[in-house]
């Protein structure tokens, strides 16, 4: 795993929340052909808080529901700050579990909602090598959200959701974007 943030959390502290995010990022990864299955994209997010409670968790609903923002962490961001009733996150320092790593437009979601911390499963470049999907242009955003105070680590469990991602190609899913 690759932490590009520090944070002020020690050891101890670190080797729990990677425990947890291994189990949460591989559980995402086991559901993920469910939702698959009923229409949904190739990717799922959840929105936990700092206990480890469930806030939200939605996947990707771009071709199923006709909308080009329905992305699996928009979803979970739009589903958290419902549930709250807030449009501002912040102040509950949610982490945001995603199976790949947030495309550009995500990103911005990220950042805008008020997510304090990100683990993904599957880089970016990954997503692009087995799907042909364009995750955008991305430079230095992790350095970038450092210097905000968003923690982000990532890659965590590739191989597993790599292996979703090739399923789904395999299966014929649909990877959507402007037709230039």
């Amino acid at each position: 795993m690759k932490d590009t943030c520090t944070d002020n959390t020690n050891e101890k502290e670190k080797a729990q929340k990677l425990k947890r995010a291994k189990k949460i990022l591989l559980g995402l990864q086991k559901e993920l052909p469910n939702y698959i299955a009923n229409g949904s994209g190739p990717f799922l997010a959840a929105v936990y808080d700092t206990y480890g409670n469930l806030i939200s968790k939605e996947a990707n609903s771009v071709v199923l529901r006709q909308r080009s923002h329905r992305h699996a962490e928009m979803n979970a961001i739009k589903m958290a700050e419902k549930t709250l009733n807030t449009y501002d996150l912040s102040p509950y320092d949610l982490v945001l579990y995603s199976t790949a790593e947030p495309c550009m437009m995500c990103l911005g979601g990220i950042l805008w909602a008020g997510i304090k911390e990100i683990y993904y499963g599957v880089s970016s470049n990954v997503v692009e090598e087995v799907t042909g999907f364009d995750e955008g242009f991305k430079p230095d955003w992790q350095e970038a959200f450092r210097q905000r105070g968003i923690i982000v680590h990532g890659p965590i469990e590739e191989e597993a959701g790599k292996k979703v991602l090739q399923q789904y190609v395999k299966q014929n899913g649909v990877f959507y974007g402007p037709k230039n």
